[in-house]
């Protein structure tokens, strides 16, 4: 299964700072912040570890709302593009669209561990790789990376708008009670109020939806074997 279509390739992966910084432009119009079509029967999540030279990316696949596992797929390939702040897709998403196009089942949407619309430039991972694919995306992160908000009632479901230039451009959501928030922004082809959902339904006893605690878990695996 090929997801990533050929019109998009001369937009792919740059080498240096200023023609990355040229895509995201160009890729941050294309972002669609919309209501979802129909309801999501299956789900991918993605991560990534690395090596001093090397992305490990992986997929998981499950069937939602049900949370089953279905597997998953994993795509190890050199590193590219340096690490710098907000370029994170130039780095990571080589790897992670090749373990997506593994996927044996195309999934109706896939959750990032990263930001979507919640970065300086409108465009983070789960957009960026939303737009190249056409899909409908989601950005969970650990921490925030811009933005300003009150903090959310304990329970979990509670939740505060995290707003960037006057935008709401995410929610600061509590998947479990008592413990620190996520920061969940749409990425491309869905809207907050979905995203919010989807990420709650994919969370039951841990702070981490589990389709993305399960690939964080594999990648970090699959590292420490190739480091030995």
């Amino acid at each position: 299964m090929r997801l990533f279509p050929k019109k998009l390739d001369y937009l792919t992966w740059p080498i240096n700072i200023s023609d990355a910084k040229a895509i995201q432009i160009a890729l941050r119009d294309k972002v669609k912040i919309i209501a979802l079509k129909k309801p999501p029967q299956y789900i991918a999540s993605v991560d990534a570890s690395f090596t001093d030279d090397e992305i490990i990316a992986v997929a998981c696949l499950y069937k939602y709302p049900e949370l089953v596992y279905l597997g998953h797929e994993t795509a190890i390939r050199k590193a590219s593009f340096p690490y710098v702040p907000g370029y994170l897709t130039f780095r990571e998403g080589p790897a992670i669209i090749e373990a997506i196009n593994s996927l044996k089942i195309k999934p109706d949407i896939i959750l990032f561990d990263g930001q979507g619309i919640a970065h300086p430039k409108g465009i983070g991972i789960a957009s960026h790789i939303g737009v190249l694919l056409d899909m409908p995306t989601i950005g969970c992160a650990k921490s925030r990376l811009i933005g300003e908000y009150k903090e959310p009632g304990f329970k979990k479901g509670d939740w505060s708008s995290l707003k960037y230039n006057g935008r709401t451009v995410g929610a600061v959501l509590r998947t479990k009670g008592n413990v620190r928030p996520l920061f969940v922004s749409p990425g491309h082809r869905i809207d907050l109020k979905a995203s919010i959902e989807i990420v709650l339904g994919c969370t039951s006893k841990y702070r981490i939806p589990e389709p993305l605690r399960w690939a964080d878990f594999i990648s970090k695996k699959l590292r420490r074997e190739k480091l030995g």
